[in-house]
């Protein structure tokens, strides 16, 4: 039965309302329309007993209970008088219609017999309504029944009652029809807002509803519309950095990957010297491998080593970033030491690599004769692990220091080194995911030196 209901209920929201509005009104339609056909006929009813004693009443002034017995005198309106009533002295009958309706006249017996006022309706001829009107006297007592036709009465009421369902009809089909006109007009700007939301969230627009002036309901819609654009527009920023994140910090492994072919198809090698060149090829393969699934890892979760989860051990890390990244220039002398060889971090390796890489390949790619690598315990009181990475490159401009760290952007993109911008920020972001912190230190001149901080392992 409900799936019967669920298939005949409509499907859109104007229809819907419509329905209720329908269904509203026509609970409200039948309850007036009983009330008030009962109360039409109450009405009727009482206007034709009222009649009825009137009617009586006239006949009493025509009965003479003065003496000890009852007598009816003689009028010019006799017949006029006589027409459907009845006189009792007692229970005896004095005068009857010249008809003489035999149903009738026993049912006029019997009002008769019980006394007092009393009126019934008889059904079984016609509706005929008769009532008993006692005639009190000093020495006799008499009882006028009169009888009416109630059929003009009757269908008078049946006649309000079609008018009533008719009028009922038609404001039924008004009340629907201006239901769907007065919805439909309503959700016109709620139309009009998702064809725009729509469009705004297919060109990551930055256009909003919040400034619009409009009724509170559409207000609210335009509030939650707009987070909506702002969460899908976050999403779409996330998106693409995560896609140029992923080709900058792919972009080293797949630079050996492409060296060592391009060396082993020079011309023919022994097989160890194959061998050599798979090796380092599977190597910059599982490189690339724990890249994306670093980086995946941390746009999904937010939180790809969180302290505690793992630890590195520092000097042979940052050796072998330095050993395995093809584009170092031979012009440069690189030292990488620590105070302590078994200073540890605490976090993965595979993060450590891709925090510490960006700033390695900055500083190869500014660098003029050398670049320094050093780690060693903080001195900040936490106890944590600090790496200086420094070369003797132009360094950072000090009108751009504000936007070292942001995405995209660059000190000079015309300064014929390859970079999206993205490097920094990114080793700044996955340092903050667990806890530590990336900077760049201003006070050091020349070249450039940033400084990378790290719990403890």
């Amino acid at each position: 039965m409900n799936a019967v209901f669920a298939r005949l209920a409509p499907r859109t929201l104007r229809g819907r309302l419509a329905l209720v509005a329908l269904t509203t009104a026509t609970l409200l339609m039948v309850i007036l329309t009983v009330v008030f056909n009962t109360v039409v006929r109450r009405h009727l009813q009482h206007t034709a007993d009222d009649e009825l004693r009137t009617r009586a009443a006239a006949v009493a002034t025509t009965v003479d209970t003065s003496g000890p017995t009852v007598r009816v005198l003689e009028s010019t309106n006799d017949r006029l008088l006589d027409a459907n009533v009845w006189i009792y002295s007692g229970s005896r009958l004095l005068e009857q219609p010249p008809s003489g309706a035999a149903p009738l006249t026993r049912i006029a017996d019997e009002l008769a017999a019980h006394g007092g006022r009393r009126c019934v309706t008889a059904g079984r001829h016609g509706p005929v309504r008769l009532c008993a009107q006692p005639v009190a006297g000093p020495q006799s007592a008499a009882t006028v029944v009169t009888a009416l036709d109630l059929s003009p009465y009757r269908s008078s009421a049946d006649a309000l009652l079609l008018g009533s369902l008719a009028l009922d009809g038609v404001m039924l089909v008004c009340t629907y029809a201006l239901t769907r006109l007065a919805v439909a007009r309503a959700l016109r700007p709620v139309r009009t807002m998702t064809d725009q939301a729509t469009q705004w969230s297919a060109v990551a627009s930055e256009e909003r509803f919040g400034a619009m002036n409009r009724p509170v309901e559409l207000a609210l819609l335009g509030t939650s519309l707009d987070a909506l654009l702002d969460r899908i527009r976050a999403v779409l920023r996330h998106e693409r950095q995560l896609t140029g994140e992923l080709s900058h910090e792919l972009r080293t492994p797949l630079s050996r990957i492409i060296a060592e072919l391009d060396w082993w198809q020079a011309r023919p090698r022994p097989a160890e010297d194959t061998r050599a060149t798979h090796a380092v090829i599977a190597d910059a393969a599982q490189s690339m491998r724990t890249i994306c699934d670093t980086l995946l890892n941390e746009a999904r979760d937010g939180v790809p080593g969180a302290p505690g989860t793992g630890t590195a051990e520092v000097l042979p890390a940052l050796r072998r970033l330095v050993a395995a990244d093809p584009d170092v220039p031979v012009r440069l002398t690189v030292v990488v030491d620590a105070e302590d060889p078994r200073l540890e971090a605490g976090v993965p390796p595979a993060l450590l690599e891709r925090i510490v890489s960006p700033l390695l390949a900055n500083a190869f790619r500014y660098a003029r004769t050398g670049v320094a690598v050093h780690a060693c315990r903080a001195t900040d009181g936490h106890g944590g692990v600090r790496i200086d990475i420094t070369d003797d490159g132009p360094g950072v401009p000090a009108e751009f220091t504000g936007d070292l760290f942001q995405p995209g952007r660059r000190a000079d993109p015309g300064d014929g080194h390859g970079g999206a911008g993205l490097g920094l920020p990114l080793a700044r972001r996955l340092a903050r995911s667990v806890g530590g912190e990336v900077g760049h230190d201003e006070r050091h001149t020349p070249g450039a030196r940033f400084v990378v901080s790290l719990p403890a392992g």
